[in-house]
C-alpha cells in the first residue's frame, strides 16, 4: 500500500485527491468563425502533484485529438 503525504494507506482518501483534479476544454473563438479548442488538465496542488509522484503516475499537461 502507498502512503503519501500524511495521508496514510486509506484508498478512500488517495482516490478522493485525485478526484480533485480537473480536466478543462477551453474553446477560443475566432474572428473568422472558426473555434480553437483545447483540452487541458489543470495545474495540482503540490500534495496532489507528491501523491502522483508516489504513485509513479505522470499526468499529461494537454491531450491530443
Amino acid at each position: 500500500m502507498v502512503k503519501c503525504s500524511g495521508m496514510g494507506d486509506e484508498p478512500r482518501r488517495v482516490l478522493d485527491e485525485l478526484s480533485k483534479i480537473n480536466l478543462v476544454d477551453v474553446v477560443l473563438p475566432t474572428s473568422a468563425g472558426v473555434e480553437i479548442r483545447k483540452r487541458c488538465i489543470t495545474q495540482q496542488a503540490e500534495h496532489q502533484e507528491i501523491l502522483l509522484q508516489h504513485l509513479g503516475l505522470n499526468l499529461p499537461r494537454q491531450f491530443k485529438k
